[in-house]
């Protein structure tokens, strides 16, 4: 019955113009009946759940986002809470997520992620390298409750300010080993997805009309705080690769600037060397 109940909130998902129907069905079906997705269909629920379940798949149905309906999100090895007022972490962002896994650090680096957000780029970071001091620096107030409850009891530091600000740590020029950041970067006035729009936070989004005037700043702060060989990797609108590319390679600061994409093959992420 509980996969009955399953096909026909697909096929009511689907109705309504979302991409992913079935696997959000199953995600809200595991999430009304309190077990995980990989079980959902071999649950005995109790008569409660088909009520609980079609409220979510009507509130899902007028778009709301999955992650706000079940309040998680994962993000590689980690999940957070979200909600309201913080960006949703995106599987796109896992390329850069993979790219910084795999740089060589030293064995108890300095990490800084810049527009955490839900910190689930930070805390990811904390996971890979459990000896490394991470700071996860963020401005909202209303993203800033979600990222101090995912990072509490973590390792990760963080930290409330503005990353458009030169002197933002200060106190860290010269020695972080690795730069990361999912900064808005939406050109303003792009045309999004209801989920997105209407429930992302705007300041979370658009980085201006070319979508640079996040990035910008956050290339001359990786020119500062990173150690000679640190590396930083910025995501950015797929349109805007070539911007990002010519910013850090401006000055000659940087050497080994690379763009890259994500799985799908869109451009996402761009990265580079200190000198």
């Amino acid at each position: 019955m509980i996969r009955q109940a399953i096909t026909e909130a697909a096929s009511q998902l689907a109705a309504a113009g979302i991409d992913s129907a079935r696997v959000d069905a199953e995600y809200l079906a595991a999430h009304a009946a309190g077990v995980n997705r990989a079980r959902v269909m071999f649950t005995e629920p109790d008569p409660a759940f088909y009520p609980r379940f079609r409220d979510l798949v009507e509130r899902r149905a007028q778009r709301i986002p999955l992650q706000h309906l079940i309040g998680t999100a994962a993000f590689g090895p980690v999940e957070v809470h979200v909600g309201p007022g913080v960006f949703i972490p995106r599987p796109e962002t896992e390329a850069l997520l993979e790219w910084a896994m795999n740089q060589p650090l030293p064995p108890r680096p300095v990490i800084v992620d810049l527009c955490t957000g839900s910190g689930a780029l930070a805390l990811a970071l904390a996971h890979t390298w459990p000896q490394a001091h991470v700071v996860a620096v963020e401005k909202s107030p209303d993203a800033l409750v979600y990222t101090r409850r995912n990072c509490e009891g973590s390792a990760v530091e963080v930290l409330e300010a503005d990353v458009t600000v030169p002197s933002l740590l200060s106190d860290r020029t010269g020695t972080v080993d690795l730069l990361v950041s999912n900064p808005p970067y939406i050109p303003d006035g792009a045309d999004l997805d209801p989920e997105v729009i209407d429930h992302d936070p705007a300041t979370a989004l658009f980085g201006g009309p070319d979508g640079m005037s996040v990035i910008v700043p956050i290339i001359a702060l990786a020119a500062r705080l990173l150690r000679p060989g640190g590396k930083v990797g910025i995501e950015h609108d797929d349109t805007t690769a070539d911007q990002v590319v010519a910013a850090l390679d401006r000055d000659g600061t940087f050497g080994d600037i690379t763009a890259r994409r994500d799985l799908t093959g869109r451009p996402r992420f761009v990265t580079a060397t200190r000198r």
